[in-house]
């Protein structure tokens, strides 16, 4: 599934973010950082799942896109981490 939203940090701190969130926060369903560039980031986790994000600049900050087969609710979880784009970085 893919999921999107936007959000007022900069690119690089989302990317930055979703590796802490990733490893870090969800012990049970850890994924870890496998290949990043400038935007985008993908992770893998222990049974072979793939979680990819990738950042764009948007007209209100920067547009996150991120797709998974297994980790939805993770995602989800990510994304409510993130501050919208009214509320500044």
């Amino acid at each position: 599934m893919i999921h999107e939203t936007v959000t007022s940090l900069a690119p690089q701190d989302v990317l930055d973010r979703a590796t802490a969130f990733f490893t870090e926060r969800v012990p049970h369903n850890a994924a870890y950082l496998e290949k990043a560039g400038r935007t985008f980031a993908t992770f893998r986790g222990q049974g072979g799942e793939e979680i990819a994000v990738a950042v764009a600049p948007a007209d209100r900050g920067t547009r996150v896109r991120a797709s998974s087969l297994f980790f939805d609710q993770v995602i989800g979880r990510f994304f409510s981490t993130l501050p919208s784009p009214d509320a500044g970085a």
